[in-house]
């Protein structure tokens, strides 16, 4: 159960600590901040304590001393830890998930499911670690033309030093670990601000990393009210990368003021399908209702615009609105595949979409329900370019259908968009399916599937306001170093030399000196 047995040290009474310097403690602040469970409006699932700027400033300190410790450590060494909080997370997933469906409103089979991939993630995270980090690279100057061989220079990844981490609401625990995850196995120490709604399922996986027994300071956790002191901690003059997931907004006040510090930002998408003539339609449909309706809709790479030829959209929304039909709508403890979404204020944004959409003739296929923050299902068909929903992010259980005449509207409209996050082709021409892909620029294109972010070590990036900079394991390593080089300057030039005679350049200063190969002196 959360905050108790494994967990009992994180939480004080009812109130949830913050953790840094290895410890868990309330923040002097007095403060508080609270969770409130998306299922029953205005009931409080959790409090947090609100971390001061003293306290922030403070975690900030720790990480660079204990940076530097870390950055020393054996890099097996360092996959060993993450495989141990790994198996830590595996067998304490149920009181994790538990916090995943009161804050967050997440069905609990799939609370469970991100746990679980989540601790696959650090195990996968800690052999990549290894296979990257292992190897670098070794240059000779005469490669490039003028120069003869007499420089050496050997080059490799170093930490950044101190990684911000800042993570959304709608996947907490497995965006935290690709952050972190990444971080460490590279040497950094790693500050978290956790999202409010979600904050209680990170503070518990945050945990599992203090249960593996990581140097006090290495890895912090503070909560705080964003409104207070957001800007001091994304402008901390420690911070040495920042990698977020979230807001559009948010992100871009971020980035104007990050300044030199290396970025990583994923802020949301509105994720175009376009279902040619050829495409299986009841495959199109099935994806529809997997990449649209799952965790309602509140996903960045979640179907947010179909673009489907005119020939073949009837038959399309035909198949959408039967398999509609069948979702199950209800809260998440039930496993329902249409749950609350995380804030009255996210489901009023939604509601105002519609509201446009039916105000401009366009027809709901189903009939707009609403209670508190659950929303049923929605089909918008017809939708025309001078409607909101057309554009923007609805980030809940409702999609809109436009109908093209050609793939270059398709093309066109998803082209327009101010973001740039991922989009998919249904169609049976693997010829079109390429030219598509090439034309529609985002940063995925799924070919005869839904967009999806994963597997984890896959490349996951946007364009234009959808972010900058690569996910996935591999590239987040990546992203989190440095090269550094070393270049060792030799008296003359050295070349490799088989089955051949060996000249050196000997100074003789004297009968003491003789012929020794050690002196390297050159000729005067």
């Amino acid at each position: 159960m959360a905050g108790t047995g494994t967990f009992k040290e994180i939480v004080e009474g009812d109130v949830y600590k913050f953790y840094a310097d290895g410890q868990w403690r309330l923040s002097s602040s007095g403060n508080i901040s609270y969770v409130y469970n998306p299922t029953v409006a205005g009931k409080q699932a959790y409090k947090i304590t609100a971390c001061s700027k003293d306290e922030v400033n403070q975690a900030f300190q720790s990480a660079k001393a204990a940076q530097k410790i870390w950055a020393k450590t054996p890099l097996y060494k360092r996959a060993e830890m993450l495989h141990k909080v790994a198996e830590i997370m595996r067998k304490n997933k149920g009181p994790i998930a538990e916090c995943l469906v009161k804050e967050v409103a997440k069905p609990a089979k799939d609370s469970v499911t991100e746990v679980v991939r989540s601790a696959d993630l650090l195990s996968y995270t800690a052999e990549e670690g290894i296979r990257i980090l292992s190897e670098g690279k070794f240059l000779v100057s005469d490669s490039f033309p003028g120069n003869p061989r007499n420089k050496l220079c050997l080059a490799s990844n170093a930490p950044l030093g101190v990684i911000l981490a800042i993570p959304p609401f709608n996947y907490p625990v497995n965006l935290t670990c690709s952050k972190i995850g990444p971080a460490l196995i590279a040497g950094n120490a790693v500050v978290v601000k956790p999202p409010t709604q979600g904050s209680v399922s990170t503070l518990h996986m945050m945990h599992c990393f203090h249960l593996a027994g990581f140097p006090k300071g290495l890895l912090s956790c503070v909560p705080i009210k964003a409104s207070e002191l957001g800007d001091y901690v994304t402008t901390h003059p420690l911070v040495n990368c920042i990698s977020f997931t979230g807001g559009c907004d948010t992100g871009m006040s971020i980035s104007k003021k990050a300044g030199m510090v290396p970025l990583q930002m994923e802020l949301g998408g509105k994720d175009a399908m376009i279902v040619l003539e050829d495409g299986d339609i009841e495959l199109a449909a099935t994806n529809i209702i997997k990449g649209g309706f799952s965790f309602s809709g509140q996903r960045c790479t979640a179907v947010k615009v179909v673009l489907v030829m005119e020939s073949v959209a009837d038959k399309l929304v035909s198949s959408v609105n039967a398999k509609v039909a069948q979702l199950k709508v209800g809260p998440p403890e039930n496993d329902c595949d249409i749950v609350p979404v995380v804030t009255e204020a996210s489901a009023n944004f939604i509601e105002g979409l519609v509201t446009d959409a039916k105000a401009k003739n366009a027809k709901l296929c189903q009939e707009w329900k609403r209670q508190g923050n659950l929303i049923w299902p929605l089909l918008i068909d017809n939708v025309t370019t001078d409607m909101r929903i057309a554009w923007e992010e609805p980030f809940g259980p409702v999609i809109p259908v436009m109908r093209i005449k050609t793939p270059e509207e398709g093309v066109k409209h998803c082209n327009s968009s101010k973001y740039g996050l991922q989009g998919c082709v249904f169609t049976s021409d693997i010829n079109k399916a390429m030219l598509l892909s090439d034309a529609m620029e985002s940063g995925t294109i799924q070919i005869n599937s839904a967009p999806a972010r994963g597997p984890d070590h896959f490349p996951f990036q946007g364009i234009r306001e959808s972010g900058v900079g690569s996910q996935g394991v591999t590239n987040s390593i990546n992203l989190m170093t440095k090269i550094k080089t070393t270049v060792l300057n030799l008296p003359t030039a050295s070349y490799t030399m088989v089955g051949g005679d060996v000249s050196l350049p000997i100074e003789k200063k004297g009968p003491a000196c003789g012929d020794c190969i050690v002196c390297m002196h050159s000729y005067g």
